[in-house]
């Protein structure tokens, strides 16, 4: 009887394990042509945003490097200078 008894935990036990991942795997299906669609939509989408982003990097100015020692360098310099 206790066999019997762990059978049945165990088969209850899998089954609570298994039907949510289950249910997780079948999302989104059934949707037919509106999912390429929906793609198609997605990547006209993505392509205008990526136009948009270069377009938007084209009106950065170029800058100069920056000297993150400038500061403290100008010091040396006139010590140098002098000799």
């Amino acid at each position: 009887m206790t066999v019997v008894k762990s059978c049945v935990l165990a088969a209850i036990t899998l089954t609570l394990v298994a039907v949510p991942a289950m249910a997780q795997g079948h999302r989104g299906k059934g949707r037919g042509s509106s999912d390429t669609q929906a793609t198609a939509e997605k990547k006209a989408k993505d392509a205008q945003t990526e136009k948009d982003y270069k377009a938007a990097l084209d009106h950065i100015p170029d800058q100069k490097p920056g000297d993150p020692w400038g500061n403290v360098r100008p010091i040396a310099d006139k010590a140098k200078s002098t000799h």
